[in-house]
């Protein structure tokens, strides 16, 4: 294995991988709604993480939940499954210094920034900054990285023609 030229990548790897831990658990739940009454299951998840029942968002799940079809959940399921292997994917990559990674890392978090900033314009909040600042640094991060490998790779590029055979 190669020495780690950037040790800010294996932090970044290691919330990629959360990510799609994260991914994989919300999939699961979702495939554990399949062929209940989904109501009464909604409430027993929101009352055993302690969440209050009167909460717009915790109305909002249940509603959600409730209307939802086995099929319609399946699709759920399947998009965060994706997601989990992109997340795992992209925290492999990074780990072990792949350029295609720090690509993914870029697009990927820049993908994010117009969200983030739409968010705040909704409503200002220290989470939805933090967010934000967070993210721009790690996009900014990787396409200094990307940039950087391009320059060298240029660099050896020309003092080999220079060198000559």
């Amino acid at each position: 294995m190669k020495s780690i030229a950037h040790k800010a990548l294996r932090p970044i790897a290691a919330v990629e991988c959360l990510k799609g831990a994260g991914g994989l658990i919300v999939g699961f739940v979702a495939l554990g709604f399949m062929d209940r009454d989904n109501e009464v299951f909604a409430e027993q998840i929101i009352r055993h993480l302690h969440i209050d029942p009167t909460w717009r968002y915790a109305q909002w799940f249940v509603k959600l939940v409730t209307e939802a079809s086995d099929s319609q959940i399946l699709v759920v399921g399947g998009f965060f499954a994706l997601y989990a292997s992109v997340r795992f994917a992209e925290a492999y990559g990074l780990w072990f210094e792949r350029r295609w990674a720090e690509w993914l890392a870029a697009l990927s978090g820049g993908v994010y920034v117009p969200v983030e900033v739409y968010e705040l314009f909704r409503r200002v909040s220290w989470p939805r900054i933090s967010a934000l600042v967070i993210n721009l640094l790690i996009v900014a991060y990787m396409v200094w990285l990307l940039t950087e490998s391009r320059r060298k790779r240029a660099a050896l590029a020309q003092a080999a023609e220079v060198g000559g055979p």
